[in-house]
This record gives structure tokens, sequence and C-alpha cells, in this order.
């Protein structure tokens, strides 16, 4: 019976050492060994979006160096704030990532219903691409408009109607203080998208468009709709010839949208610098960034922090012109 208990004891206490050891070093177990299995990307945009096209040919190249699937799981709805939200109720084990697109960041701007704060509410892991903003007309509605000032005279003989992808979306409200510093008026029409958007403008029923490139780039080089004002000097890479709206009369003013990979707080540190160091490689390679180019987005890599700085700058600028311009939806 001693014999019995004295080896109970030694089994228990041996036992016991090992699942101390072993809980004591789970975190750098599960990354050595990640990615075990299929990752899913969650995108909080329509299928065929900019932030959707850009998401699936980044998670195809990426799950290439990971060696698993990327599944893209979109989740769409009231600029990107249902799939953002669904993300961040996700579980932080490495096997959850998002495209963060910037309506994501807009929408708690712009709703005033505490639907998340992009401050800290998930952890930045890199920025992806630019996606450079421009103004398009319809060349057969606006045969005489070549540039913005000839747009802001046109304003101010006759009404015109110009289109964005989304109320309360950056482009509204990048045009509605564009409208508020120039002194002249247009009337805003919201859609649910670029593309549909892009059909009515094409269709005559609109005059004007504050696009991104994915969107406008091929009809602007089919003709059918003329570019007349880059929201920023990143646009040039896709228009030299264009001016910039801050070249056309408004110093300082700049506009462009942007995307970078977010992970749900509390994900293990390894898998944020896998993540990281894989972009920094893929996004370096001069065939992805003519590829990217060619679907109309500008490769981007920043890190980390420098891309949670750029949410935080933007969460602040966005947020006064939201103030100054009086659009909120409560």
């Amino acid at each position: 019976m001693p014999h019995s208990s004295s080896f109970s004891r030694r089994t228990f206490l041996a036992v016991s050492a090992l699942s101390l050891a072993s809980a004591a070093l789970p975190l750098p177990a599960l990354a050595s060994a990640w990615p075990s299995k299929p990752i899913r990307m969650i995108v909080a945009f329509p299928v065929g979006g900019p932030t959707d096209t850009i998401a699936r040919f980044i998670a195809h190249e990426l799950s290439q160096r990971l060696g698993q699937s990327i599944i893209v799981d979109n989740r769409p709805g009231a600029s990107g704030s249902v799939g953002t939200r669904q993300f961040l109720r996700s579980r932080n084990d490495g096997y959850t990532i998002s495209m963060f697109g910037m309506p994501a960041l807009i929408a708690p701007i712009v709703h005033r219903n505490n639907l998340y704060d992009v401050r800290k509410d998930f952890t930045s892991v890199a920025t992806v691409y630019d996606l450079p903003y421009v103004i398009v007309i319809n060349p057969k509605l606006m045969p005489q408009v070549n540039d913005l000032q000839q747009l802001i005279a046109a304003s101010k003989t006759q009404d015109i109607n110009y289109s964005t992808p989304g109320a309360g979306s950056m482009a509204h409200l990048a045009m509605e203080q564009l409208k508020d510093l120039g002194g002249f008026d247009m009337l805003h029409v919201a859609y649910n998208g670029s593309a549909p958007a892009i059909t009515d403008l094409l269709g005559g029923h609109l005059s004007v468009m504050m696009a991104d490139t994915i969107a406008a780039m091929p009809h602007i080089q089919a003709g059918t709709l003329k570019a007349i004002a880059l929201g920023s000097a990143t646009g040039k890479a896709f228009l030299p010839d264009v001016q910039s709206i801050a070249e056309q009369g408004f110093p300082g003013f700049d506009v462009s949208t942007w995307s970078g990979l977010i992970v749900p707080n509390d994900t293990p540190q390894e898998v944020s610098d896998r993540l990281n160091a894989e972009l920094s490689q893929l996004l370096a390679q001069p065939q992805l960034q003519q590829k990217m180019m060619q679907l109309g987005a500008l490769a981007t890599y920043e890190p980390a922090a420098q891309m949670q700085a750029r949410i935080n700058s933007e969460y602040e600028r966005w947020n006064k012109v939201a103030d100054e311009v009086d659009i909120s939806n409560a």
C-alpha cells in the first residue's frame, strides 16, 4: 500500500509539472505552428467593390506565402460597420483577419451611435494600398467643362447633381468640404457603392462623381468619362496630365482612400509579426506593384505603428470635417 501511494504521488507531481510547463508557453507554440488551417479574411464591403477587389488579390498572394487558404468572407452593410462589428467579435486566435477600408473609419463619425472606436478596438498589422480619388464628369452632359474651376462656374448657372458611393462616405465628406471651401453648390445623390453610381453617371442620370480609380479608370481610358481633378497628387500615377484639386485653387486639399490589414486585439504578437513581414516582402515586389496598378490601386506598405498613427490622424481630420459641414446620422 505505501508503495502504491508513493507511486501515485510521484505520478501526480510529474503530470502537474508537465501541465504547468505546457501552460507557460501556449502562444509561442501556437505561433510556431501558425497557420495550420485556413484563415478567414472578413471584408466589410460588397463583392466587386474596390476593397473586395484588392482584398481578394492580396488574399491569394498571401496564401501562397503562408501555405494555407485565405477565405474572403464579405459582410457588407452600413458603410462597412456591419462587417467590422462582426470582426470585432471574432476569436483572437490568429485565424480571423480583416481588410480594413476607410469607409469603416468614417462610419462611426457620421453615425453617432458608438459603433466602435477605430483608435483602440482592433490591432493594426500593416497598410496594404492607397486608392486615389478623381472627380469625373459625363462629357456628353457637360462638354464645356474641362477642369474644376469650369465645373464650379457651371454649378452657379445650372443645377448639377453629383454622386458618391454612399451617404457619409469619404467621397461625400470630401465633396461637401470642397463645396464649403469653394462657395458653390451641387446636390448630392448617394448610392450603395461605386458600381451603381458609375452606371447612372454613364447613363446620363448624373453629371459628376467623386470616384475611386478602380471604378473610374476603365471608363476614363475608354473616353466615356472625363477626369477633371485628382483628389491628391498620388492620382498622377494613373493620370499624370490631370491637375489635383490642390493645384486648381484649393492649396492643401488632399483626399484619397486606403486600406490595411487588421487583427482582433490580443491576437498573438507572433502572428501579427508574421503577417507584417509577409506583407512587407509581398508589397515590395515590382510585379505585384504593377498588377495592383492595373487594378487601379497603389501598393503601399506601412508597418503597424505607422498604420495606426494614420488611422488616428484620419479619424481626427474627418471628425472635424463632419462637424464643419454638418454631416451626421445619429
